[in-house]
């Protein structure tokens, strides 16, 4: 199957279809919908993907555009305490919303998704790629190793919370 990676304009009606799909595969993988403190981004996504230079966003979609696959990269930006002093917005980008439709798992397209992010945040300078993955999610960690990510810090709390790193050369 033929599956095109591009990056996410600023249509309105494409943006709306990948707000869709990104809150679709969070209910059918968490069992819960829109939640302010974890998908902020989603609800805007023009702002914190489309408009932001140092960021970006990416949709895999089937000849006929329907999406199937997603990934964001932006500077990061969360508030760890772990990590204060660690990591930068302007030195480590971060990867959100790595999702592929179950129906087309295991056929490259999560990895074609970060070749796309890695290949961005090299052109932005960035010195590294964080992410947090849930050590609960079928498949998550193995494939995030498989992509040369290493474990930073793993939480045991309710999300069973897995922290990454890729150093980029």
């Amino acid at each position: 199957m033929k599956i095109e990676i591009k990056e996410l304009s600023p249509n309105t009606e494409e943006i709306e279809s990948v707000k869709e799909f990104l809150l679709d595969h969070i209910k059918n993988t968490y069992g819960y919908g829109y939640t302010p403190e974890f998908h902020y981004d989603i609800k805007n996504l023009k702002k914190m993907y489309v408009k932001d230079e140092q960021s970006n966003f990416y949709i895999a979609k089937k000849p006929n555009k329907e999406i199937v696959g997603c990934i964001g990269i932006r500077g990061y930006d969360k508030n760890f305490e772990e990590f204060k002093g660690i990591y930068f917005k302007n030195t480590t980008a971060s990867i959100w919303r790595l999702m592929v439709d179950s129906r087309y798992r295991r056929q490259g397209i999560a990895t074609k998704l970060v070749n796309h992010v890695e290949k961005f945040s090299k052109s932005k300078n960035y010195e590294n790629i964080y992410l947090h993955t849930q050590r609960n999610l079928p498949g998550a960690l193995k494939f995030w190793q498989s992509q040369r990510y290493s474990i930073t810090h793993n939480i045991h709390n309710e999300h069973t919370t897995v922290h990454m790193i890729k150093y980029l050369q």
